[in-house]
């Protein structure tokens, strides 16, 4: 059964920030309704019990995020107010370094591995006052779009803990869908900020290549990864967007655009980048509502797509990895070990050929984008398939699970365009993501587009033609 979205899914897991955006939250800090003291007291009281249960953690630092927050309301009283993020508690995912702090990478090899100083985007959050609570769950190396292989176990999906939550970020999408924390960050290199955000219930926005610095944060292949946000709402996302970015969005130039519905969306079908379920194409395509006008990505062009993200991951993270796949590879786990190897076959000529080909890429890509400034899709092409499950169905094809969840989502990648994903409703009672993809610049449509699609589901309409 297909039921409408309203705003921020209320799920089976509700924590204290369920429902409540970083909007809401600001207010009560700032008319001295809570504190943020309170709030993260909030945040470790349920990640201590929920987030158990959903193996969204890995390290919860208690002291140094009460510290932290007693920092930021003293700050408050006395005038000082960072902003949007200031006194907001945060989940960071478990291969961004957090100085002081184990952080695993999700794997043995790094189990007692604690970081030396912050990543840029952690400090950034920092500076931002928001309180750092802990690292989140992370598919080994980021290595995998499932979120099912890591060192700690499996993260849990809030809708049903029996399914995967998607990956690689995959403790940060349960966290922030079960209302542990109102705020994660995550890493994509081929859809773990948009997967796991999807599969869900929440929304992960990808920026632009590089929007976010990615010093200080384990590689997986340095060319594709992106540090992206999750959050309640696609405007939840912008706030963060804007407190971490080189060039933030201001708000007042999305709030313009959406004024005046300057943003062209065009429908990409998704039939034409992976086999879809029904049902989901179904949902996403209501959510997205009337639109400028639908395309298809050739099948040629989807091969060229796929080849370059396979050639160039494959490649440069064989090379991350050489020295421990030589040294101890038994502490890898086996479906990881099995791909790096995989990996470490590609020849290094398929490598250089695919990074040669990106310019004609950019070339297919500007003539798929052609009149619009948006182009929509189903984030993902299934619903969240059980945890350990490696085949799956859709439009009554029998289907690789990995393939499937990178399918709507790699292609973006390898542009380095930025990407977003919003609910689109639920389908048996499981989340269902649109993805929303825009030029490098044309973030602030982007965002436009998704509070049209965030307000229109409230209307019962969607995105303006």
């Amino acid at each position: 059964m297909t039921t409408p979205s309203a705003g921020p899914f209320t799920g089976p897991f509700t924590g204290p920030f369920t429902g409540r955006t970083l909007d809401d939250l600001g207010r009560d800090l700032r008319a001295g309704r809570t504190t943020a003291a309170e709030l993260t007291a909030l945040a470790l009281d349920a990640i201590a019990t929920g987030g158990a249960e959903l193996n969204a953690f890995v390290t919860v630092d208690a002291a140094g995020a009460a510290e932290a927050a007693r920092r930021a309301d003293e700050e408050l009283a006395a005038g000082i107010d960072r902003g949007p993020l200031h006194g907001i508690p945060a989940g960071v995912k478990d291969l961004i370094m957090i100085a002081g702090m184990r952080v695993t990478m999700g794997s043995r090899h790094f189990a007692s591995h604690v970081a030396d100083a912050d990543a840029a985007c952690v400090a950034r959050l920092r500076r931002a006052g928001a309180v750092v609570v802990g690292t989140t769950t992370t598919h080994e190396f980021a290595y995998g779009p499932t979120g099912d292989r890591s060192a700690g176990g499996a993260a849990r999906n809030p809708w049903d803990p029996s399914r995967m939550t998607g990956g690689s970020s995959a403790g940060s999408g349960a966290a922030v869908a079960a209302g542990l924390v109102p705020l994660a960050l995550g890493t994509d290199t081929g859809g773990s900020v948009r997967i796991p955000a999807a599969l869900c219930g929440v929304a992960g926005f990808k920026p632009a290549y590089g929007a976010i610095p990615a010093d200080g944060v384990f590689p997986l292949s340095r060319t594709l990864d992106h540090v992206g946000v999750l959050a309640a709402t696609a405007s939840c996302c912008l706030l963060a967007y804007d407190a971490l970015a080189d060039s933030p969005v201001p708000v007042d130039s999305v709030d313009s655009v959406d004024s005046v519905g300057e943003v062209r969306v065009g429908w990409l079908e998704p039939d034409s980048l992976f086999p879809t379920d029904p049902r989901v194409a179904g949902t996403a395509r209501a959510a997205a509502g009337p639109v400028a006008g639908e395309v298809r990505m050739a099948p040629e062009v989807l091969e060229l797509f796929r080849e370059m993200y396979l050639a160039v991951q494959s490649g440069e993270t064989a090379a991350v990895h050489a020295d421990r796949l030589a040294a101890a590879p038994g502490l890898f786990d086996p479906e990881v070990l099995d791909r790096l190897r995989q990996a470490a076959e590609l020849p290094a000529w398929r490598y250089l050929r695919a990074m040669e080909a990106r310019q004609a890429l950019e070339e297919h890509a500007e003539a798929l984008f052609g009149p619009y400034d948006v182009l929509a899709t189903p984030t993902v092409p299934i619903l969240a398939p059980p945890i350990g499950a490696r085949e799956s169905e859709a439009g009554g094809e029998r289907i690789q699970v990995r393939a499937a969840l990178l399918g709507m989502t790699s292609p973006w990648n390898v542009l380095g365009r930025p990407a977003l994903t919003v609910p689109a409703g639920l389908v048996d009672g499981l989340p269902v993501g649109l993805q929303l993809i825009a030029r490098p610049g044309d973030e602030a449509r982007l965002f436009a587009a998704a509070r049209q699609v965030e307000s229109g589901q409230e209307r019962g309409a969607g995105l303006r033609a």
